[in-house]
């Protein structure tokens, strides 16, 4: 196979749903996921970690080496003072709870296992979510598995048995599988596991649902099969929850597999997801949590529905969105719910603009549009402008940019 061969071969693996995002320095760094082919869910590789220069769009992929995860669905990737924690998910031979480190500031990076933690590791599980928090990662729910002595131990409020079967994680013998809605806590300094004690409403025990942190508050959305979209915060200093009450007149349809990202102090913004009357959906929601209102907001990603994507915090706070599906079909009958072989996956990213653009940006397009007016003046900028300059002319002049705004 020729370079441009393989590398149209990689690039199609950028087709992913379910997938680790997060940017740093105007860059969107991708990780994980799964793709569809032949009906069969592929999981993508976990020795690789893909680029995206939101200034060009263009792509780029780095091996990652050393004791690399399993392959893995549903698990949870955070981005923490240069280095992604992937914790958890389910591998070809079940549900996990192993954790993985790799430093992506380091010129060659390496996987390392977490190992020799103090504390309670939580339960196997997949589909669960969490909040960077002072140099904490705070999980939250997830749907998994525990033993009978542990079940014992919880309440039914926060771990609901769906089945019982038996399955053996390294020496340990499971017997219930569910949902949960537990709060645990990993202090990478120290290696440190621990639960608070949380008070207050607690959300349902759930997966595939939204998690955002604001300030010091996480808010969990989702992810239920209510009639309208629910919404928690859970103050992380005191652990103790609020439910918010909306009126169902103007709130948005109950959904899962969506996403939610902060861009104020107050403002989080909802996208898509998989409504409960099993479509894909487009719609934009900003909930202002100081006066806990919902409004739905006009945009031009209309023929953009999507579910199991990512949306990161972008500059100027824009919502950049990359990759799901753009129409997951269920398939119900009166014995099961299938989905459909063909899931429409996408490998696009584009962006919601939710503020004015800065002066500052909108020099650099003007000048990048119009390179070859100012193509005398350009060379007078300092290297690092000039650099950040060419980028958005490689962006303006591509005929099939990747970006769409």
């Amino acid at each position: 196979m020729d370079a441009a061969a393989e590398r149209s071969a990689a690039e199609s693996r950028l087709e992913r749903c379910s997938h680790t995002a997060f940017i740093e320095d105007n860059t969107l760094y991708v990780w994980g996921g799964y793709k569809v082919v032949g009906g069969e869910d592929i999981v993508l590789p976990s020795d690789e970690i893909w680029l995206c220069d939101l200034y060009s769009g263009t792509w780029e992929m780095r091996d990652i080496n050393g004791d690399k995860p399993p392959d893995l669905s549903g698990s949870c990737g955070s981005y923490l003072n240069g280095t992604l924690y992937i914790f958890a998910g389910c591998d070809p031979v079940g549900y996990t709870n192993q954790m993985f480190s790799v430093d992506l500031t380091e010129q060659s990076c390496t996987w390392k296992k977490v190992t020799d933690t103090k504390g309670t590791t939580p339960s196997p599980r997949n589909k669960h979510s969490c909040w960077v928090h002072r140099d904490r990662l705070i999980y939250f729910g997830g749907y998994g598995c525990k033993t009978i002595g542990q079940v014992q131990n919880t309440t039914s409020a926060s771990f609901v048995v769906e089945e019982m079967s038996w399955a053996t994680i390294g020496d340990v013998l499971f017997r219930c599988w569910g949902w949960n809605n537990e709060v645990s806590v990993y202090e990478p300094h120290t290696a440190m596991w621990s639960t608070p004690e949380t008070r207050g409403p607690a959300p349902a025990p759930r997966g595939c649902h939204a998690s955002a942190l604001m300030g010091n508050k996480g808010y969990i959305s989702g992810g239920v099969e209510t009639l309208e979209l629910d919404m928690f915060c859970l103050d992380l200093d005191t652990w103790t929850w609020t439910q918010f009450d909306f009126s169902p007149s103007c709130s948005p349809l109950g959904r899962s597999m969506l996403t939610m990202t902060p861009t104020s102090d107050h403002t989080l913004f909802i996208y898509g997801g998989l409504g409960i009357d099993g479509n894909t959906l487009n719609d934009v929601w900003q909930l202002n949590t100081q006066k806990k209102e919902w409004k739905e907001m006009t945009h031009q990603h209309k023929d953009k529905p999507r579910v199991c994507h990512s949306a990161c915090l972008g500059r100027d706070s824009d919502v950049v969105v990359f990759g799901g599906s753009s129409n997951m079909c269920l398939l119900m009958d009166s014995v099961a719910v299938l989905r459909a072989p063909s899931q429409n996956q996408c490998r696009d990213v584009f962006m919601f603009q939710t503020q004015p653009c800065s002066l500052f940006r909108l020099c650099e397009d003007l000048i990048a549009e119009n390179s070859e007016v100012f193509e005398e003046q350009l060379t007078w900028l300092p290297s690092k402008l000039r650099n950040k300059i060419d980028k958005r002319v490689a962006f303006f002049s591509s005929t099939k940019p990747v970006l769409t705004a």
